[in-house]
């Protein structure tokens, strides 16, 4: 695409960032004084960001924020990057990529590796954490660092018949177990841990950064767990799966990518909702999600950082803001993290907000999170089989975790 020389206008004190190449302190930065600063700013985004048929929401938040700048003369360079092939795109040769791009928060290990990642602190650390939930900020946490602005969340929630469920029933799987099938992915590891979380138990510490703590779903708040998921296994109106797994599904579990589904399956009695608790014990227990995000991201290892960071970290910020994210929703209905953002009655929108600040985890960073997912799904399996029952819980919890804290295999 063509450069695009712009003019900027004065900039936002919210926004000056103090920033940092990974690994490194962070300080607020000047933008150099009077002297008007030229420079050409690569910027990558997916196409869908770019096209037409969106606004060319990308370029759009661009100009806006050169014109936010005067003291800067912006020439843009934009390029096509979908936010999962950043860290592919970027790890052969990071100098040669975007100064900003955007990203899914899973990548940042990979992508601190190949030093394509900087931390964010000073002032634009304190607006990132000033605009979104914690759960949010702690996606683009890793080792106590911060190294992306989110701009919308990844996450599951609840879809549902309002014409067999009541707003009231649907803060409740019991309740709505009593009335009506609900659909739930048990052997799917991803959905799976909700119910152990929901108890106590932890993946890497209460906020996934603690590596050494290892994974915990072990002792009697593991098995009282897996005990309930016995019951609920042999519950008639549970069905393992989604909407499409059987006829009168009147609930199902799962995000954004299947609200279509859910519109076909309910109509006009389409509810949505963030996961509801659940009764152990004589306790509700508030069934946990895993989260992750997209976000905005800055890379040290180019020309422009290593002269003028302050002009990539502004416009990572400017591109996360309130302001762009707004816009990200009304163009593609790009669900924001910003809770400053009214998002009305748009049930969707809410279901997915109200589980990153209530009903969610973030999904751990770590590298030995990969050993979770096959005992999970080990369990789930042997769940849904009938092959775990009140006799070998126990065991069968012991030898999970056991599984989970070293090889992943069972």
């Amino acid at each position: 695409m063509n450069a695009k020389k712009l003019m900027a206008g004065v900039l936002c004190a919210a926004l000056l960032a103090g920033c940092s190449g990974s690994g490194s302190g962070s300080n607020d930065k000047p933008s150099g004084g009077d002297e008007k600063v030229s420079v050409t700013v690569t910027v990558w985004g997916p196409q869908e960001d770019q096209s037409d048929d969106n606004g060319k929401w990308l370029q759009t938040q661009c100009e806006n924020f050169a014109k936010e700048h005067e003291e800067w003369d912006i020439t843009f360079n934009y390029g096509v990057c979908s936010e999962g092939d950043a860290k592919t795109n970027l790890s052969t040769d990071p100098a040669a990529g975007a100064d900003v791009y955007m990203f899914a928060n899973d990548q940042i290990p990979d992508l601190l590796k190949a030093g394509a990642i900087a931390e964010l602190g000073g002032k634009t650390l304190d607006a990132v954490k000033a605009a979104n939930s914690a759960t949010t900020v702690n996606t683009v946490t890793y080792d106590g660092s911060v190294y992306g602005v989110p701009f919308t969340a990844n996450t599951w929630f609840m879809y549902y018949d309002k014409s067999v469920f009541t707003d009231e029933d649907a803060k409740s799987l019991d309740a709505m177990l009593a009335k009506g099938k609900v659909a739930f992915p048990l052997n799917n590891s991803w959905y799976l841990a909700a119910f152990y979380v929901a108890n106590g138990c932890t993946l890497f510490g209460p906020d996934g950064g603690d590596a050494a703590a290892g994974i915990d779903f072990s002792g009697d708040k593991a098995v009282a767990v897996t005990n309930y998921l016995v019951d609920l296994v042999a519950n008639p109106n549970f069905v393992n799966g989604d909407v499409s797994t059987g006829n009168d599904i009147d609930a199902f579990f799962s995000g954004t990518w299947d609200y279509q589904k859910a519109v076909d399956a309910y109509g006009d009695n389409l509810g949505i909702a963030a996961a509801p608790s659940y009764t152990l014990d004589g306790e509700l227990k508030q069934m946990k999600s895993f989260a992750g995000s997209k976000a905005i991201g800055v890379n040290p290892t180019t020309t422009l950082y290593k002269e003028h960071p302050e002009i990539a970290v502004a416009l990572a910020a400017y591109l996360g803001s309130t302001a762009a994210q707004q816009a990200h929703y009304d163009l593609r209905n790009i669900i924001p993290t910003d809770m400053a953002i009214n998002v009305g009655d748009d049930a969707l929108a809410k279901a997915q907000m109200d589980t990153m600040d209530f009903a969610s985890i973030v999904q751990p960073l770590q590298a030995d999170m990969g050993n979770y997912w096959t005992p999970a799904q080990s369990m789930g399996d042997e769940l849904v089989a009938g092959n775990v029952t009140h006799d070998n819980a126990a065991e069968k919890t012991e030898a999970m975790n056991e599984s989970m804290n070293s090889s992943g295999v069972n």
